[in-house]
């Protein structure tokens, strides 16, 4: 990543060029770790679907800032940027481009059908994967086109000239709107998306500086990554990238509402409450939500607790003190056994850390995480409680479960799972079986002191891996048997700061911010090298990044 007078450069291999609201954006990277020859449209309606491809009539140079993509050559160039979340205006001069079908097939039940609609002589795809429009209209220049009404498998598309200047919009609808109307000149529309962005990184990191290079780009993973209400995502989200991994997971949600929350606290409830607007009768949170899609199939970890302690106070704490009583009760009524005190998951899914060791042996657990977890939220009810009784009795279950934790999980030397149907308990070599740390200032002396030698067992020169880099288990790319994660890191780092090391704490926190600052904000990293792995543009490793450096910046500046 570089810096330019126009924001950050980056790569769209990496990162996806979009918009704040927008469910569509600009990559190469069109499914899972696939990775295209040329930029595609890529719409996130009803999935990860790759719409157009932007080809230029020759080879060229791709550069990608926050508010303009840029295709250049000798003298030639285009530029697109957004007109507003569901249109783009792209302009050339000196250079073509063809903008053809992502995929050349159609049949009566799949792929983009091509037409010229009569009323403006606009071009519209109509793909069926986005059940959407895309419409190209021609603003000035002129444009031929291919394949219209064309059955079967053909090439069908608009082709821009590179013999004369032109400018296009492109649209995504639904089913009809008026024809497009051009108002601003396109550096008017360049002048304004730059200020869109600019005033969102001042308000989430308005201390960002030299001090922190990545601030800028951690800012623009969350402002492009956002879309508006659409489907089953009921308020503004931040999805946790605009490439595959295109959901709202329900323990991901939390570090994006703390990224926001000082500059944007209204748009860091949205983040907060969204998965609580899809709450079931059993008072359990969706696995995750997308535009088109909501899983129940797992849960994930009761951290909701704990991101209310640092969020700002609740526009509405009535309702949020009912959401997060439900959500509690379920992990209370629904996963504990009978006579347990403690309560289980059913599968590492259930726990975010989908492969950890921790769950080699079992899958139905009762977790010392687990426990912490909801100690912290059975707290935080009893500061929201309406009354003085109700708060005493969530206090009271707070203390039980704390103690069982203590007297039925701590061996003395380290925190153990136990199979909820077996009995039987085992340790691992998992960063998963101190997450513990969180309880802080909850946890007696003698532990807190064992789990923060053992993190430093675990701390790389990057930040801490998932899995003892010694362990016969460990896995450079092992998902959560090995690689560094921003979660689990902005936890622990919270945890060991109320737990009385603030040293360690700082080193963790250094470790991760320098980390995202050579190696961007991928969805977790080899643990060794520093190398991003899987999805390279995750917003809960931006946030993480955010969060770190904004504290980092208040503890340590005049």
């Amino acid at each position: 990543m570089t810096v330019a007078a126009s924001g950050p450069v980056f790569s769209l291999r990496e990162i996806p060029f979009s918009y704040r609201g927008s469910w569509f954006g600009f990559s190469p990277v069109v499914a899972e770790q696939t990775y295209a020859e040329d930029v595609h449209l890529v719409s996130h309606q009803t999935g990860m679907h790759a719409v157009l491809r932007l080809v230029p009539a020759v080879e060229t140079t791709i550069t990608a800032t926050p508010h303009q993509l840029t295709w250049s050559r000798d003298d030639g160039r285009i530029d697109l940027v957004y007109d507003n979340p569901d249109t783009v205006r792209v302009k050339g001069r000196g250079l073509g481009l063809h903008l053809l079908a992502a995929d050349p097939v159609l049949t009566p039940f799949s792929g983009p059908y091509f037409y010229q609609d009569p009323r403006d002589d606009s071009y519209v795809f109509t793909v069926y994967q986005t059940g959407r429009r895309y419409r190209i209209t021609l603003i000035s220049g002129r444009a031929d086109h291919l394949g219209a009404q064309a059955l079967g498998t053909a090439e069908r598309g608009v082709v821009l000239p590179d013999d004369e200047a032109w400018e296009i919009a492109i649209e995504e609808y639904e089913t009809a709107r008026a024809p497009y109307a051009s108002t601003d000149a396109f550096e008017q529309v360049a002048k304004a998306a730059r200020a869109e962005f600019d005033a969102f990184a001042a308000a989430v990191a308005p201390w960002r500086g030299d001090r922190t290079p990545a601030a800028e780009l951690a800012a623009y993973v969350l402002w492009s990554a956002t879309v508006r209400p659409a489907g089953f995502v009921t308020r503004p989200a931040v999805l946790m990238s605009k490439h595959w991994m295109d959901k709202v997971w329900s323990w991901d949600h939390c570090f994006n509402a703390l990224a926001l929350a000082d500059g944007l606290p209204e748009l860091a409830w949205d983040q907060f409450r969204l998965p609580f607007d899809h709450q079931d009768a059993a008072g359990a949170l969706p696995d995750s939500v997308t535009h088109s899609e909501i899983l129940y199939n797992f849960v994930k970890p009761p951290i909701h607790g704990w991101a209310l302690r640092h969020l700002p106070p609740a526009p509405d704490p009535g309702e949020t003190y009912r959401l997060l009583e439900r959500w509690t009760t379920f992990w209370l009524d629904a996963r504990r056994a009978p006579g347990r005190e403690l309560p289980h998951y059913q599968h590492g899914n259930d726990s975010g850390w989908d492969n950890a060791t921790t769950f080699d042996h079992e899958r139905v657990v009762e977790t010392a995480d687990l426990a912490s977890f909801l100690v912290l939220q059975l707290r935080q009810l009893a500061s929201l409680a309406p009354d003085p009784d109700t708060s005493a009795r969530w206090s009271e279950q707070a203390d039980r479960m704390r103690d069982a934790l203590l007297t039925e999980l701590w061996d003395g030397e380290r925190f153990r799972a136990r199979g909820v149907r077996s009995g039987r308990t085992w340790s691992s070599s998992s960063l998963l079986d101190l997450m513990p740390i969180a309880l802080g200032e909850e946890l007696p002396r003698p532990v807190r002191a064992a789990l923060a030698a053992r993190i430093e067992r675990h701390l790389t020169a990057f930040g801490p891996a998932t899995e003892l880099p010694d362990s016969e288990h460990y896995q450079d790319d092992g998902y959560w048997r090995g690689p560094i994660w921003a979660p689990s890191t902005v936890l622990i780092e919270d945890g060991l700061r109320r737990a009385g090391y603030p040293d360690l704490a700082d080193e963790i926190s250094a470790r991760f911010r320098a980390l995202c600052e050579k190696s961007g904000f991928a969805e977790n990293f080899d643990a060794r090298t520093g190398e991003g792995l899987r999805d390279r543009a995750y917003t809960w490793t931006a946030g993480a990044y955010l969060i770190l450096a904004a504290a980092h910046e208040r503890r340590t500046r005049p």
